[in-house]
């Protein structure tokens, strides 16, 4: 599959150096004038350093320096060394962008020219999700897999049934607990446990009930059923991007270990499997997705996306070039040399396939390492990232349009959903009752972080008159 760009334009892309276009006489004079760093280092000058926060995925902080020239692998490999994580291929690191924007650090690049301003925050995460974690080679890469995918159940990008969100809940409660004790786990022990955007008491009841039947599964077993389970969701593993479809109807394009999935409302509408597709391309804010005929088709056909901006649509376009090489190739393509001329962007995935990682980690000889499960009741009691948010609402002028009922707003972001929050007190002292006919209320409110914001609900209880 071909994975160029059909942008026709000469520019300094991925890649490409200050140097194109030069000539070698013209390079060599002008480094003949400077000192080269690694003299510099050597005459007793230290390098400049930059203070680096990784979050990782049992909320704790890992706090280090690096070079301020370290390329993102320097950083992705110190960060690995100190997990003691071998399998480390699925991994990576993220962060955002001034706008909130999220991308992947590109390990072959200087950390600098990616994060151009601010702090050097970033996040450890799982990038590519294993079609199958029991093929996993060591607990501690089964642990932080079954992290990633709580994260990703409470934030709402995995939705659940409630019937799933009981199974899984309960092998994580085994995982943290151990067998159900009936002198011991009585009550209320559930409270500190999080299994789902909106808990409810009967979904705490079924986690217990459940609980009760794991008796004998040590932490390791408990977290293969977890993922065994996990891993048969429609959504696990997929990487969503906004977008617009050629009539302008707002779709999310997916981007996962088995292709391109197209979803409308959160419902998959349509499935390009990586042996279907001839070629990925984008241009501006476009996105293409070249097909091969069907079997009772003649000519090739062409699906485009339109995305937010040229930025977002070789976001996504990066995202699938990476998941068809890791997933698809036996190794990755070579990076092209030729840096004299750039047509289009010459990105290419640079790290182990697939098949490479399941190659290299069959080899691991080491005994088990030890690593500490940082449960649910072992964390420090660390309050949850709050937000402080205004929210403004506008109330029509057509007749009946106030309401005297309990209204609520829920938040939606790129990083998951609120619950419903009680909009209550309105910050203008001369509105008497809220939501009165063309009435402009505000409220101030605090509720966990989700991102850069993607869309606000409105909504009441449809309790008391005029509802």
């Amino acid at each position: 599959m071909t994975t160029e760009t059909e942008m026709q334009e000469l520019s300094k892309r991925d890649g490409d150096t200050a140097d194109s276009g030069k000539t070698k006489n013209e390079t060599k004079e002008r480094n003949k004038s400077k000192t080269p760093d690694s003299e510099k280092d050597h005459s007793g000058k230290p390098p400049k350093m930059q203070t680096v926060k990784v979050l990782l995925l049992d909320d704790a902080e890992f706090n280090t320096e690096v070079e301020r020239k370290a390329k993102g692998q320097d950083l992705f490999e110190k960060m690995c060394d100190s997990l003691n994580l071998v399998e480390r291929d699925y991994m990576g690191l993220t962060f955002r962008d001034p706008s909130e924007q999220r991308y992947w650090l590109d390990n072959l690049k200087e950390i600098r020219k990616q994060v151009k301003s601010g702090p050097w925050n970033f996040s450890f995460n799982v990038k590519f999700y294993p079609p199958e974690p029991a093929q996993l080679q060591e607990d501690i890469t089964r642990y932080l897999l079954c992290l990633q995918v709580r994260k990703d159940i409470l934030s709402g990008k995995l939705p659940c049934s409630f019937v799933t969100h009981a199974l899984l809940g309960s092998y994580v409660v085994q995982s943290e607990l151990g067998d159900y004790d009936p002198e011991e786990h009585h009550g209320d022990y559930l409270a500190p446990f999080r299994f789902a955007p909106a808990q409810s008491q009967d979904l705490e009841e079924k986690v217990k009930e459940l609980h009760r039947g794991h008796k004998g599964q040590t932490p390791a077993e408990a977290e293969l059923h977890y993922l065994e389970n996990a891993k048969k969701l429609a959504m696990y593993g997929v990487d969503l991007h906004h977008a617009r479809d050629s009539e302008g109807v707002e779709i999310m394009v997916g981007v996962c270990s088995s292709g391109v999935l197209v979803y409308r409302d959160r419902l998959r509408i349509n499935r390009f499997a990586w042996p279907k597709i001839l070629k990925l391309s984008y241009k501006r804010n476009n996105f293409y997705i070249k097909i091969r005929p069907g079997e009772f088709e003649q000519y090739e056909s062409t699906i485009g996306f339109k995305l937010a901006n040229h930025r977002a649509a070789k976001r996504l376009w990066k995202a699938c070039v990476e998941h068809h090489t890791f997933f698809r190739l036996v190794s990755a393509e070579p990076q092209p040399k030729n840096k004299t001329l750039s047509l289009g962007s010459k990105f290419r995935y640079s790290g182990k396939t697939l098949h490479q990682t399941k190659m290299a980690n069959s080899m691991i000889d080491r005994p088990a390492p030890d690593f500490e499960r940082t449960g649910t009741l072992n964390k420090s009691k660390k309050p949850e990232k709050v937000t402080p948010y205004v929210i403004r609402t506008k109330t029509g002028d057509k007749p009946h349009a106030g309401t005297d009922a309990n209204v609520h707003a829920q938040l939606f972001g790129e990083d998951g959903q609120t619950d419903k929050i009680p909009l209550k007190k309105a910050l203008e002292k001369g509105h008497k009752n809220k939501f009165e006919r063309g009435q402009d209320d505000s409220f101030d409110q605090e509720a966990p972080d989700v991102g850069k914001i993607e869309k606000l609900k409105i909504g009441h209880d449809g309790s008391k008159p005029g509802a």
